[in-house]
């Protein structure tokens, strides 16, 4: 622990090592058919990154149709006229790199990891494959079958996801981001290859695309390949708006009880619906973000941990996630796991005891200040891989922001003071508008009551 809190020091004194991407390495470009492109200089290795965002998730799917963006992401691997037969990621291979996809509730993106001097034959895959993905039936059976098996491997056999979708559900009773992402299993059982081809012909374009090269680069020179590759391929005039149901406002308290053999280990979740950043406008955010670490980060001393795992050893672990990246609201969480002897009730109460006198007394200013650098430090040592900077500005601007906006985080971060932190835990904390989750053993004896 000392040689790591020196290390935190001196990056913390001396600041981000030389050739760590800054705001002045960044670049810009807007194509004249609308596809966004962001290039991000780092001379240290000659390997870049090369990805294309879509600004589609499954927040944007059709009703009856979860799940299509991530099919469509499996079958994009499936070829074009060019390079058919499932060969684009045996080429990346072929030319030393690695390669994958991921779909989320508000994208869609495609990377290769190579060497820099391969950028071109990237980027002209990349094009290739915006609009020239060919679909046989065959390959969509095959792929929705290899999707269903995701789902029983990653949903299905998991308790916890099971919960996880039902809480969702409750979080969001009118939004779209209370259907999972990989869609609801009913509904993928029924996607077709025309629902995937509708799907990529709508949402697949360059003015609904994100283009971010990370790496050994030129900018001049990605934005001329840009302009190759990508250029001529010609804008969907069609595109739709994006437009989503809204939430209501919630009046009461929403509550589960998850019953399942599978469960090891009994545990309360609350969450919250909470802002996420937005273009011009992320203090609300910053703040939620001290607050989670504050309320539910290292065990020892975070807020939780220190008072029920700690000094009254009623919980085994505690934590707090919040997620500031979202195109709609957010949710705030809280997760607490009891110790032998401790029923959910009780930890539950104890729960809300600890928040509502950490509301009364304020913040410790030690521990704020251990937070706020332990967040610099975190942001710097981000910055020096190139992957994660690309992912960062790519997930950035599918959501509406700007790379203004992904530039200012690190300083609104450090601006935010304690009092912007008990602000927004006021504004947060609210039982009425809290979904509550109790996960236990199906044959446990503790029931609600």
């Amino acid at each position: 622990m000392p040689r790591l809190f020196h290390r935190l020091l001196l990056v913390l004194l001396f600041g981000v090592a030389a050739g760590t991407a800054s705001a002045a390495d960044v670049s810009s470009f807007k194509l004249d058919n609308g596809m966004d492109v962001v290039v991000i200089e780092d001379h240290r290795a000659p390997v870049v990154v090369n990805m294309v965002w879509y600004r589609v998730g499954a927040a944007d799917e059709p009703p009856g149709k979860s799940g299509v963006a991530h099919y469509l992401e499996h079958l994009m691997f499936k070829g074009t006229e060019k390079y058919p037969n499932g060969l684009f990621s045996d080429i990346v291979e072929a030319n030393g790199g690695s390669d994958n996809a991921f779909t989320s509730y508000d994208y869609t993106g495609y990377f290769q990891r190579v060497a820099a001097d391969r950028l071109p034959l990237m980027m002209e895959m990349e094009a290739d494959r915006m609009t020239g993905l060919i679909l046989t039936e065959v390959d969509a059976v095959t792929e929705l079958d290899v999707v269903i098996e995701e789902r029983n491997q990653r949903t299905e056999n998991s308790p916890q996801a099971l919960f996880n979708e039902q809480r969702s559900a409750a979080q969001y009773l009118n939004h779209p981001y209370g259907i999972p992402i990989i869609g609801w299993r009913e509904e993928i059982l029924g996607l077709t290859r025309q629902d995937a081809l509708d799907f990529y012909a709508t949402y697949y374009a360059p003015n609904n695309a994100t283009l971010v090269v990370a790496g050994d680069v030129d900018p001049a020179e990605v934005l001329e390949l840009a302009q190759t590759y990508f250029g001529p391929i010609a804008a969907n005039p069609d595109l739709p708006p994006r437009v989503r149901p809204q939430e209501p406002p919630q009046r009461a308290e929403r509550r589960l009880l998850f019953e399942d053999p599978r469960i090891a280990q009994p545990y309360v979740v609350r969450t919250y619906l909470a802002p996420e950043r937005n273009p011009g406008d992320q203090k609300e955010a910053a703040a939620l973000v001290y607050l989670a670490e504050l309320l539910g980060g290292a065990g020892a001393t975070s807020v939780l941990g220190d008072e029920l795992e700690f000094k009254q050893k009623t919980a085994l672990y505690t934590t707090a996630f919040y997620s500031s990246l979202s195109v709609d609201p957010s949710t705030f969480g809280l997760i607490v796991l009891p110790a032998e002897g401790t029923s959910l009730q009780e930890i539950e109460d104890a729960m809300d005891t600890v928040i509502t006198d950490f509301l009364n007394t304020g913040i410790d200013q030690r521990q704020f200040e251990t937070v706020k650098m332990q967040l610099r430090a975190s942001g710097i040592y981000a910055d020096d891989n190139i992957q994660g900077l690309a992912r960062r500005y790519g997930e950035a601007l599918t959501m509406g922001l700007g790379v203004q906006d992904v530039q200012d985080w690190p300083k609104i971060l450090q601006d935010v003071q304690p009092s912007d932190v008990m602000n927004a835990a006021k504004r947060l904390f609210d039982r009425k508008r809290a979904v509550t989750g109790w996960v236990m053993r199906a044959d446990a004896s503790e029931v609600s009551q």
